[in-house]
């Protein structure tokens, strides 16, 4: 009987997509999650399962692939039922792995700047400077843009930055929907693109910043179709929300709207 072991936090949107790709799949796995402040993922025996200390790792008959992306596709590949989530015709699959490149590299990376400072920052500031600097020693992939962060938030330039890189990656979003159609980015198909970048907007839903697109309807018009999708409610179990892990957040954004 194959074996799925997926360990991730359910507030990481990395995690997300790929919780969102085993439900789509109706795959069981076995979930493990990981407390993310208690330094779970920086602990050796986990190390010894993802070196670079980040969630999600999946584990399929004791092998081991890392990696949301590579996971997503990976699961795709080798568990083609109940459906693919990848286009059939390879110029329209090539297009949805750009796409997929440019959501790592843009909106992906960008949403980290306002969730940390919006949910994480309180969790830094308690600690003392030599712990916060140990803190960022431990994370191969996030130390520069912990030290970047700092103990008092980012500064107006990098929050004004990760706030236009995201307004770009929404329009680039309703280009492509528009485009093809819709009502997802490639067409009438939910594909690994849309699940790439769903986390992003669903955080930017979640934390009260829906009027990005107000002038671009298309991706409020894509959010309640991923929305409707059945592995999306399994997907976003209770405590997979940012206002939910952390309630005086939501009264926090409620006070500034």
């Amino acid at each position: 009987m194959t074996e799925l072991i997926l360990f991730n936090a359910p507030q990481s949107t990395c995690s997300q997509r790929v919780r969102f790709v085993l439900q789509a799949k109706s795959l069981a796995f076995e979930e493990r999650k990981l407390d993310l402040f208690a330094g779970d993922q920086l602990k050796p025996d986990y190390l010894k399962i993802n070196p670079n200390g980040v969630v999600p790792s999946l584990m399929h008959d004791g092998r081991v692939v890392i990696d949301s992306s590579v996971i997503m596709e990976y699961l795709d590949e080798v568990f083609v039922a109940p459906e693919r989530l990848v286009p059939e015709d390879p110029v329209a699959r090539a297009a949805m792995r750009a796409l997929m490149r440019f959501i790592d590299e843009v909106p992906a990376a960008a949403i980290r700047v306002p969730s940390y400072n919006l949910a994480f920052l309180p969790a830094f500031q308690a600690m003392s400077e030599a712990e916060f600097l140990a803190l960022a020693e431990s994370k191969p992939l996030r130390k520069e843009f912990l030290l970047t962060m700092g103990r008092t938030g980012f500064p107006d330039a990098e929050m004004k930055s990760a706030m236009d890189r995201l307004a770009r990656s929404v329009k680039r979003m309703d280009d492509a929907i528009r485009a093809s159609g819709g009502p997802f980015m490639l067409g009438v198909r939910l594909t690994l693109a849309d699940i790439a970048v769903m986390p992003v907007i669903v955080r930017l839903e979640d934390i009260n910043l829906t009027t990005m697109w107000n002038d671009h309807p298309a991706v409020g018009t894509w959010l309640a179709a991923i929305q409707a999708h059945p592995a999306y409610a399994k997907t976003y179990y209770f405590g997979s929300l940012l206002t939910e892990k952390y309630p005086h957040l939501r009264q926090q954004l409620n006070a500034a709207g």
